[in-house]
């Protein structure tokens, strides 16, 4: 293998029209599955490791030619201060590594593409790898910007999905779990939890319901834990329409939708200018929920941790059913006060569907 891969990194036409084959074919189904899962990532977006090989023996002559590397038992290395083990770029083979890679990426963001901060989202387990190529790429200089400040390295370190076994979630025969295979079993799941609902869900798009019920599901159960810990993958507790799950979210969205089509029905529609008139606590309850999206969205990119805007959508949608429980809409008791409810309906219809964007989740009209 690790002659295989020193001949790949010097071209070696063979070995690269196989790892081409390669490439294609795991890249088509990765797009796929990207696509499915509703992200907006496509070939364009896509710079895998192979792209920078050509990159590589010219950023190690750079950075030995400066001083930045130093050779250690026939191998070269970048000294990071504060960290014990020095970042290895070149192996006494002549092979490069992943740090070499990832730092060629670094230059390329932030020389070519002009960026200011670049998040990684990776497994915590390469914490040291991230620290080293971090410091390595600030230390050669890799890391400046234009105004001579340096671009904000970050790593979103994630904890690991177990199973109900409270180990690495495999399948039973003990192999890694297929993200494609996982999908197509959440929208099957869904599929039977609609069914079992029996509350007249539009048969006709019955697949569409389910797919974006089943993908919303796994997108939301895996963003709303804390993003650097561990968290026990269960199909059942994903797919629920109960509690602080992605389908409850869908299901609170498309119950407002109701309510603002049965308005159209009577000829009334949301007025943006309506004055907001808060005469019940569940009413102020509602408006303050809606006051605080601005805030959570802030926090939530500033710390790069999404678990903060599901918590938010899903008070909001709570905040949302107890105001709906308490409070009567298009049959309130003046104009004004069905005005100004109806305001706050469509805010929040708003709002959740903004965060629910934010986090990718897909999204039906009606349920």
């Amino acid at each position: 293998a690790k002659e295989t891969l020193v001949k790949l990194q010097n071209h070696d036409p063979e070995t690269e029209a196989v790892w081409r084959r390669i490439e294609r074919t795991t890249m088509a189904v990765c797009l796929d599955v990207c696509q499915r899962l509703h992200t907006k990532v496509t070939e364009a977006d896509s710079a895998g490791e192979s792209s920078y090989r050509t990159e590589l023996a010219g950023i190690v002559e750079d950075l030995e030619s400066r001083g930045i590397a130093e050779e250690s038992d026939g191998a070269l290395v970048v000294r990071v201060e504060g960290i014990g083990e020095p970042c290895l770029i070149r192996k006494r083979d002549g092979g490069f590594l992943y740090a070499t890679t990832d730092i060629a990426a670094i230059r390329r963001r932030v020389q070519k593409l002009g960026a200011a901060r670049v998040v990684y989202c990776v497994d915590a387990r390469q914490s040291l790898h991230f620290r080293q190529v971090f410091g390595a790429s600030i230390k050669a200089g890799y890391a400046t910007l234009p105004d001579g400040s340096t671009a904000s390295l970050e790593h979103a370190a994630f904890g690991s999905v177990l199973g109900e076994d409270n180990k690495p979630l495999k399948t039973r025969s003990g192999e890694n779990v297929k993200l494609d295979d996982l999908l197509a079993e959440a929208v099957d799941r869904a599929r039977d939890a609609i069914t079992a609902r029996g509350d007249g869900s539009d048969v006709e798009n019955a697949d569409a319901t389910a797919e974006a019920v089943g993908i919303a599901a796994i997108k939301y159960a895996d963003l709303q834990t804390e993003r650097s810990k561990d968290y026990v993958f269960s199909f059942d507790r994903m797919v629920s329409f109960e509690g602080n799950t992605g389908p409850y979210l869908l299901y609170a969205r498309a119950r407002i939708n109701r309510i603002i089509e049965k308005a159209a029905e009577k000829g009334i529609e949301p007025d943006g200018s309506a004055p907001i008139v808060i005469a019940e606590e569940a009413e102020k309850s509602l408006a303050l929920a809606l006051l605080g999206y601005p805030r959570t969205i802030a926090g939530f990119a500033e710390a790069l941790e999404p678990h903060r805007l599901c918590a938010y959508l899903y008070d909001l949608a709570v905040a949302f059913s107890r105001f709906y429980d308490a409070c009567h809409v298009l049959n309130a008791d003046d104009e004004s006060i069905r005005a100004s409810r109806l305001r706050l309906v469509a805010l929040t219809r708003r709002v959740l569907t903004d965060g629910m964007e934010t986090l990718g989740l897909p999204m039906v009209d009606r349920m």
